[in-house]
């Protein structure tokens, strides 16, 4: 049986919460109409600065998520990533309840989704909790910042 080091445990979880939030960065960078959809959004939850917001935290989760899947500077990642969490969280997903699959009508080609609940929200704080409680891990750029160089012998 193989077996596996707890200092390799968070690099699967670097990888994929690293992808989504760069997925989801950068629609809302590099997408016109992702990014127009974004901060109509943030306009219409009320959110003041809605057009720096947009901008900001599209930033965020894109070199964020690049952060996370190379394993840098991972407790100031992550604690970032948290506070954006928890403000979608708040003001976006709470109010459509629990499920990510929020069905709002079955029609005859299929089911159509509106804005999930606040459980995938919830998953990406456990994992970036997760994160900051176990650290980088391997193969990473925490891990390469603090390895230092071996003394060599003088003798």
């Amino acid at each position: 049986m193989i077996e596996i080091k707890q200092d390799w445990a968070p690099v699967p979880l670097r990888v994929i919460v690293g992808i989504g939030f760069i997925f989801h960065g950068s629609i809302k960078l590099f997408t016109t109409s992702g990014h127009e959809i974004f901060q109509r959004l943030l306009q219409e939850i009320g959110i003041p600065l809605s057009t720096f917001f947009s901008w900001f935290i599209g930033a965020l989760e894109f070199f964020g998520g690049i952060a996370i899947l190379i394993g840098a500077f991972i407790s100031l990642t992550s604690i970032l990533l948290i506070i954006n969490m928890l403000v979608a969280m708040f003001t976006v997903n709470l109010p459509n309840g629990f499920d990510v699959m929020n069905v709002t009508v079955l029609v005859e080609a299929g089911p159509k989704f509106g804005i999930p609940g606040f459980e995938i929200n919830l998953l990406y704080i456990a994992s970036m909790l997760t994160l900051i409680i176990l650290g980088s891990g391997k193969c990473s750029i925490d891990d390469l910042l603090k390895k230092k160089p071996e003394d060599k012998d003088t003798a």
